[in-house]
């Protein structure tokens, strides 16, 4: 049975999972029925950090520019420009036992592309979750639903990985930052043009 987490939360996700090599972590969202005008085009990233919390290069932001570590570790299925249809919005593959040792987090994060001079926000988004799936059973672990707490955000950390004792556990974090990717990409020491 998936465990459904409330924000702040903190769950083991290798000790009670034993022999968990390969996950799927799934995000999706919905727009509300308030249209700006153009479409809304979100995107799901995820930074690997280190200890001092930030990405050891730019290397390590998968994102749709860049698709997949080089470790093989983590991989981003690819940019869904709509959103629209059930399920899962975007996907990262991730393989726990190709986490290079000196990335100790990993953050999953939601922004909306081109936010600013689309005039959107994640007050018009709703039904936002993260969920990580199995890769080898496809059985449904975590489920986090972030709520409707957003009004003027452009982006969102959604949850982490990290790495704690040797075990791998997740926490469901929902903090919300404004200036979109640029504001995350220099949270986790990325500069940007």
């Amino acid at each position: 049975m998936s465990i459904n987490l409330s924000k702040g939360q903190k769950v083991d996700l290798t000790k009670g999972n034993p022999g968990l090599k390969k996950i799927m972590v799934g995000l999706g969202w919905d727009v509300n029925a308030f249209d700006s005008g153009a479409d809304f085009d979100l995107d799901a990233a995820a930074f690997l950090v280190g200890e001092n919390g930030k990405c050891p290069t730019e290397k390590e932001f998968i994102f749709y520019g860049n698709l997949e570590h080089k470790s093989g570790a983590v991989k981003h299925m690819g940019d869904n420009l709509t959103g629209e249809g059930e399920g899962d919005d975007e996907q990262i593959l991730v393989d726990l036992t190709k986490i290079p040792a000196n990335v100790t987090r990993i953050a999953f994060t939601v922004t909306i592309y081109d936010a600013e001079s689309r005039n959107q926000n994640f007050g018009q988004v709703s039904n936002s979750y993260i969920r990580i799936v199995d890769e080898n059973s496809g059985r449904e672990l975590i489920h986090y639903d972030l709520g409707e707490d957003f009004s003027i955000e452009t982006a969102v950390v959604v949850g982490e990985l990290y790495r704690h004792n040797g075990e791998w556990k997740f926490n469901a974090i929902g903090s919300g930052f404004q200036g979109g990717l640029a504001a995350l990409c220099g949270h986790y020491g990325i500069e940007v043009a």
